[in-house]
């Protein structure tokens, strides 16, 4: 694991405070594994905040267009 990758990892850990700590493990170990992935959800959504869309309403919708695939990444880690 480099410095960004541990950077990335705490960074995530904070936002994911309130999430039990067996699904915030998953949830990172899928992130680890398909960063590319999350990194084109992160960009979507934060393309439709700039065109004026609250956070949660632009990653609810982000993350339904991606539902198929995200559910694929879930059942793989």
């Amino acid at each position: 694991m480099g410095i960004k990758d541990f950077f990335l990892r705490k960074m995530l850990e904070k936002k994911l405070q309130g999430v039990p700590e067996a699904q915030r493990e998953i949830l990172l170990s899928a992130m680890e594994k398909n960063p590319e992935f999350f990194k084109r959800v992160g960009d979507e959504v934060k393309k439709r905040v700039k065109r004026g869309e609250s956070e949660l309403v632009a990653t609810l919708a982000v993350m339904r267009e991606n539902q198929a695939e995200l559910q694929k990444i879930m059942r793989e880690s």
